[in-house]
């Protein structure tokens, strides 16, 4: 009776495809896990450009910071903090999402920025 079973080498084999594969997605599954994470940015800054054109159709000018424009995001992990700057005569505005400090380390030195135009541009990406 002859018995049937994995030969060692077959085994190293199998572990080392299986290190291959993981070397090639874990990286590309970090790169997609922070793209994810700027969607929160996007998203927040297209609310902040509603919310300034809400403003301005009733104060003829833009905001100058979130409260007055009435914008506050929404979760429990709020990633980035935003600011609005706008022009001295209020006729133009730009907003900018940048890290949080407790999550500066996970998105680096990401860098959002929305203008009173919707032009929603990535200063400097954090996901390279």
């Amino acid at each position: 009776m002859s018995k049937r079973a994995f030969t060692l080498i077959e085994l190293m084999i199998v572990v080392a495809i299986i290190g291959i594969l993981a070397a090639i997605a874990i990286p590309n599954f970090v790169k997609f896990q922070c793209r994810s994470k700027q969607s929160e940015a996007k998203g927040n800054l297209k609310a902040i450009y509603v919310s300034e054109e809400s403003y301005r159709a009733e104060a003829d000018t833009y905001g100058t910071n979130t409260t007055v424009i009435g914008f506050q995001p929404k979760g429990n992990k709020i990633r980035y903090v935003y600011t609005i700057a706008a022009s001295t005569n209020s006729n133009t505005f730009t907003a900018t999402a940048t890290p949080a400090a407790q999550f500066s380390g996970e998105l680096s030195s990401d860098s959002w920025t929305v203008d009173n135009n919707n032009n929603v541009t990535n200063g400097t990406n954090g996901c390279n």
